[in-house]
């Protein structure tokens, strides 16, 4: 079974889905969680998403601020199936479940960070910030030199190249020492083969081998130090240590009335029984009321009147004819 996940918020803007084939997803704020969520409604270790044979179940694990399958508000610790086509609600932001019989692909480690990362980019956006990563020269002959990493499209060099990007002015350097690039919300970065090499931190870069370059690295070439600055990058880590934005009653409604659009029609819901931990739990579509056998008498009632009233004759024959005989 594959378990794939929509997030949506009011400035998540377009967002990747993820697909998951885990016997248990943790979601939450939390660096440790399987799917996270960097906002600070969200609470560390929000809930949990746990397969059981076929289905799947979800459970609150104590969050500050309630975990919602549609309307409905999830007790702690109590599990609920999910269904395909379910709407979940995380504090400030929204999930679309989508489930489907067949096998996950492929899952990429660095999706999930990089949907972290997107999501705090947003955020920024929203609040009238600029989350471009910037490189800057710490050390060296360039050293104040900065480097905007404006267009995600574009792969910028670093060198002694009079054409290079950002201009290397180190005999160490090679004219085409490394690459940088966005990928997703994450920058990257790798070294073109240099005579002299370069270090990430403490790290020698293998030739021609993609690194992901974190907030507050340092890259070495010759002489030359040049660190990453990332918002975006920044703003997670600083997320990930806040505590719990606990949401008032007014935030809770507006929040309720305000779930944003689909991508597709949502799938109704099938009349089913099923059974978590030796506790029922009955779901009923609302396309199939159940009928009321009081004040009606129905084809199956006369049946069974009729049959009666044929036993009782056939008996009442025979004791006559028992009567007869003596």
């Amino acid at each position: 079974m594959a378990l794939t996940l929509a997030v949506r918020g009011a400035d998540a803007g377009d967002l990747p889905t993820i697909t998951f084939d885990l016997p248990r997803l943790i979601i939450g704020r939390g660096e440790s969680c399987d799917l996270r969520l960097p906002d600070p409604s969200i609470s560390h270790r929000h809930a949990s998403i746990r397969q059981r044979g076929s289905d799947y179940i979800i459970m609150d694990e104590g969050s500050s601020n309630g975990t919602f399958v549609g309307k409905v508000r999830l007790a702690p610790q109590a599990p609920r199936v999910l269904r395909s086509g379910d709407r979940l609600r995380l504090g400030r932001l929204w999930i679309d479940v989508r489930i489907e019989a067949v096998g996950a692909p492929t899952q990429n480690p660095h999706l999930t960070r990089d949907l972290a990362l997107q999501i705090v980019a947003q955020s920024l956006k929203a609040q009238g910030e600029t989350p471009i990563p910037v490189l800057r020269v710490s050390e060296g002959e360039k050293a104040g030199s900065i480097l905007a990493l404006e267009n995600s499209d574009q792969r910028y060099i670093l060198g002694r190249s009079a054409t290079a990007d950002l201009v290397i002015h180190d005999t160490n350097a090679s004219r085409r020492h490394v690459e940088v690039w966005r990928q997703g919300a994450r920058v990257l970065l790798r070294d073109l083969g240099s005579k002299n090499g370069s270090k990430l931190d403490s790290n020698y870069l293998l030739p021609d081998n993609p690194v992901e370059w974190r907030d507050g690295a340092v890259l070495g070439i010759g002489a030359e130090r040049i660190e990453l600055g990332d918002p975006a990058q920044e703003a997670l880590e600083e997320m990930s240590r806040a505590a719990d934005a606990h949401l008032t009653e007014a935030e809770q409604s507006e929040l309720a009335s305000e779930s944003p659009k689909s991508d597709g029609p949502r799938k109704p819901p099938t009349a089913t029984t099923e059974t978590v931990e030796s506790r029922p739990i009955v779901t009923k579509s609302r396309l199939e009321p159940r009928p009321t056998a009081i004040g009606r008498v129905t084809s199956g009632d006369m049946g069974v009147v009729i049959l009666a009233l044929g036993v009782l004759g056939a008996s009442l024959l025979g004791l006559l004819w028992m009567l007869g005989g003596k």
